[in-house]
């Protein structure tokens, strides 16, 4: 637990509360489809973990974060538990349309003592704010993720999307409406995802090849 904490910069107690979440998890699971059965064996690598990563990409600047259909809370509700002392001063909202989810997003949040905002409602139903960093894991294709995050970017917002084995094809196919730039970073715990970081979205045909480190 130490060399993970000491790997993402966060602090022990920060493991503790996330394995709080986790129990949580498999609690509610019970009663909510909130995660695949199947992922829920390994859902501390495969949720927690590898929302846990996205913190190495946030801008050092960023105080604002909207998590877009937060679901069970990953990787939205992961950043802003670690981030409570690493980055107190990140103010972290996550938007989920399905009430019953919302719910146990706020259970999380009070056992967690975690502040964060959560909103109950559609994306598209929220008017006139902008954020820092926008993150979404399996919510829709990216395409769709941007038309869904251009409303909410002013002109240093950083987009930080997840995404499994299709992510080229999906790339392929955002290229075809929208321009932007794009960083291509590997997974620390999927062989097949990547984790693209996005900036500068515009609704334009045509667009940038991605650098993939």
């Amino acid at each position: 637990m130490k060399n993970l904490a000491e790997k993402y910069n966060v602090s022990c107690e920060t493991i503790e509360q996330l394995k709080t979440y986790q129990s949580l998890l498999n609690e509610w699971q019970q009663k909510f489809n909130l995660v695949s059965n199947s992922s829920l064996s390994d859902a501390w690598n495969r949720h927690f973990l590898d929302s846990l990563q996205l913190m190495q990409y946030l801008p050092n600047q960023a105080e604002t974060l909207v998590d877009f259909g937060s679901g069970a809370g990953f990787p939205g509700m992961v950043i802003a538990i670690a981030s409570k002392d690493r980055t107190p001063y990140l103010k972290v909202t996550l938007v989920e349309s399905i009430k019953k989810k919302t719910l146990y997003l706020n259970e999380v949040a009070s056992q967690t003592s975690t502040d964060v905002e959560i909103i109950n409602g559609r994306i598209e139903n929220i008017k006139n704010r902008k954020f820092d960093v926008i993150t979404s894991r399996a919510m829709t294709n990216l395409s769709d993720l941007l038309k869904y995050a251009l409303p909410f970017c002013h002109q240093k917002t950083v987009c930080i999307f997840p995404k499994g084995q299709n992510y080229a094809q999906e790339l392929k196919e955002a290229h075809k409406q929208w321009k932007f730039k794009c960083q291509i970073q590997p997974s620390d715990f999927s062989a097949e995802g990547k984790i693209l970081i996005i900036t500068d979205i515009s609704k334009k045909k045509g667009g940038n090849k991605c650098q993939e480190f």
